[in-house]
């Protein structure tokens, strides 16, 4: 490797190492530099090292040299003469450029002196030109997609991302559970949930409303009677925030996640029409179930 410049020697030994690092540690989809910030911190401190490791190579060599005697100096100077060189690179450097090498720039002296300092007159880098009749290319075609043929504009990006994301959102919303509230809540029929909800009621909800939920100091959910109106949103709203006010129950919302709560009123609904052991009285009105529940349905008072 020392036959080898330093700018390619860093760059080679740090993607190695850089490869190692994402081999071995399992991220996910995500690089391992930016799913942990100590390897990026790790990488960060192996580059200046290797640099580092360069310059006091560097220096040692120097120190050296100045040691050696003539001959010595003769033999390392050509070692290092005949080490590995771009020679294409460096050749494309210079057409990029455009210069005109030592010996002919006599015949680019302009006639100007200033103090001393002579004018070159060099062309502009071929590169510099190159760049400049891109551009203007570019232009051109821009004006033509964007300005005559009418062409997207940002406002139109705009609205394609924001219709992106919508979907995004709403099938995320699918499978986040606890995104759910009164507006969103449906009706759990899953047996998972269903037994989620029986462990929910059988561990907060028995003492009032009895196993069977035909009620005892909280009112019989098996009947159709509803003090605070039935059907599944209505009944979240209940668990959410609680019963009437100096009488009812707590509000469940500090206690249970979203998902909880739907699952919990989903199982209480599934008393309906069971026939309790001891049912309570019928406390309430009747509520009469519509096909497409709205957020209209929901008892507010």
């Amino acid at each position: 490797m020392r036959k080898f410049p330093s700018w390619i020697r860093v760059p080679v030994v740090f993607f190695i190492i850089f490869g190692a690092v994402e081999y071995f540690i399992d991220s996910g989809e995500q690089p391992a530099f930016i799913e942990y910030p100590a390897v990026l911190l790790f990488l960060l401190l192996v580059l200046l090292i290797l640099i580092a490791i360069e310059a006091i190579v560097g220096a040692l060599e120097n120190v050296m040299l100045h040691k050696l005697d003539e001959e010595a100096k003769a033999r390392f100077l050509a070692e290092k003469e005949n080490a590995f060189k771009l020679t294409w690179l460096q050749d494309t450097y210079q057409k990029l450029l455009g210069q005109k090498p030592i010996e002919q720039e006599g015949e680019i002296i302009l006639d100007h002196n200033y103090d001393g300092i002579k004018e070159l007159d060099n062309n502009l880098p071929p590169w510099w030109v190159y760049s400049f009749y891109i551009s203007i290319v570019f232009a051109a075609v821009y004006l033509l997609r964007f300005h005559v043929f009418d062409g997207y504009s940002q406002a139109d990006e705009l609205e394609t991302e924001l219709a992106d994301a919508r979907i995004a959102i709403e099938e995320y919303k699918k499978t986040a559970k606890d995104l759910v509230d009164i507006n969103t809540v449906t009706l759990l029929t899953d047996a998972g949930d269903l037994t989620a909800g029986k462990t929910i009621f059988q561990t907060n909800c028995v003492a009032c409303h009895m196993a069977d939920g035909g009620g005892g100091i909280g009112p019989n959910l098996t009947d159709e009677h509803w003090i605070l109106g039935g059907g599944i949103k209505n009944v979240f709203k209940t668990v959410s925030e609680g019963g009437r006010s100096g009488k009812g129950m707590i509000a469940w919302k500090a206690q249970l996640k979203p998902s909880e709560m739907a699952q919990v009123a989903s199982y209480v609904l599934s008393f309906q029409g069971t026939t309790p052991a001891n049912p309570k009285a019928p406390e309430g009105d009747i509520w009469v179930e519509e096909n497409n529940e709205t957020t209209d349905n929901v008892v507010t008072d």
